[in-house]
């Protein structure tokens, strides 16, 4: 399967696993997961993993996608935020799931990261 499937386009098995940096260039975790939108068929979310060693104590931070941008120098994305920005951000574990569909978690997320609800 091709990487990449043009220069603005992308495969979201390429996503997964991309990397996420601050503004600084500091390293901040990797896309674990993307979700869409089932009747936009828009990104909605990147799923950030973030924190912990070794899949231990790893947290995952949903990012409105707008918040991102790719930097290909970089050869990932950046989000403007801090370290300690992201460590008070919504979140969740790994035996956890977020009701998705819940109104009020999407304007908590959006909320947070300072976007109008979806």
């Amino acid at each position: 399967m091709q990487e990449a499937i043009s220069q603005d386009h992308i495969l979201a098995t390429t996503v997964k696993g991309t990397d996420v940096y601050n503004g600084e260039g500091e390293h901040l975790g990797h896309i674990d997961d993307i979700v869409l939108g089932k009747t936009s068929g828009h990104a909605e979310y990147a799923v950030m993993s973030f924190g912990g060693f070794l899949g231990i104590g790893e947290k995952y931070h949903p990012l409105p996608w707008q918040s991102l941008t790719y930097d290909p120098g970089l050869g990932g994305y950046v989000a403007n935020l801090s370290r300690e920005q992201l460590e008070a951000a919504p979140s969740y574990a790994i035996d956890e799931q977020p009701d998705w569909d819940d109104p009020e978690y999407g304007r908590t997320l959006q909320g947070y990261y300072g976007y109008p609800v979806i």
